[in-house]
């Protein structure tokens, strides 16, 4: 007959109930630590440090992007400018060009049409300085070589002043050569035969003069 301390095993061996009773609380098996728990904080930091330097990346490349699309840009516009300054500058030559030319061939009928009634000029100028006793006569003569003087002013024509002035073969043909008079200078034009006339830098008529040895 067993004790009431004693419970019996199915194999028929005893074992102390109050052994069983006494085990302690602090043998139970111990809880899995968490793997969270136990990753390093290093760790836990890393994944956020990695999305800043990559946000940062992303946007230094974006920012690089830009700025090289400005860099295009600004090279885009300046190839523009340079070439609207080209044109700016081939249109006013051009416009220059055409306004020279223009000049040149009214100057140029001008100076056609001028040459034809040059002789009338000088048929008048010398009627004008004769000797002459009706002063009627010599008045008509005067007036109508002061209307031509100013249509030709109009015309932009003007005479070349030769008269007292330093020979200049550009401008005058020289027909003679006399001994200075007292007061003047060697090379000095003392007389016109013909009077010489120009538009701008054309020259209508030479000047036809007497110049000091």
């Amino acid at each position: 007959m067993s004790s009431t301390n004693e419970t019996k095993k199915p194999n028929g061996a005893a074992e102390p109930a109050a052994e069983a009773q006494s085990a302690p609380a602090d043998t139970a098996p111990a809880a899995e630590p968490n793997a969270e728990d136990t990753a390093p904080k290093a760790d836990k930091d890393a994944k956020p440090e990695k999305e800043k330097k990559d946000w940062f990346g992303k946007k230094n490349r974006e920012l690089e992007a830009a700025q090289a699309k400005l860099e295009a840009a600004e090279a885009k516009n300046k190839e523009l400018k340079d070439q609207l300054l080209r044109t700016a500058a081939e249109y006013d030559n051009y416009r220059k060009r055409t306004a020279r030319e223009a000049d040149m061939k009214f100057n140029d009928g001008v100076s056609h049409a001028v040459t034809q009634i040059l002789a009338i000029l000088d048929t008048l100028d010398m009627a004008a300085n004769a000797d002459c006793t009706d002063e009627n006569y010599k008045k008509g003569v005067v007036m109508t070589l002061d209307k031509a003087a100013k249509a030709l002013d109009t015309l932009h024509i003007v005479e070349i002043e030769a008269l007292g002035k330093p020979f200049d073969p550009q401008f005058m043909n020289a027909v003679q050569q006399v001994p200075p008079e007292e007061g003047q200078e060697s090379g000095t034009v003392v007389r016109v035969f013909q009077k010489g006339y120009k538009i701008g830098d054309k020259i209508i008529r030479h000047a036809t003069v007497v110049v000091a040895e």
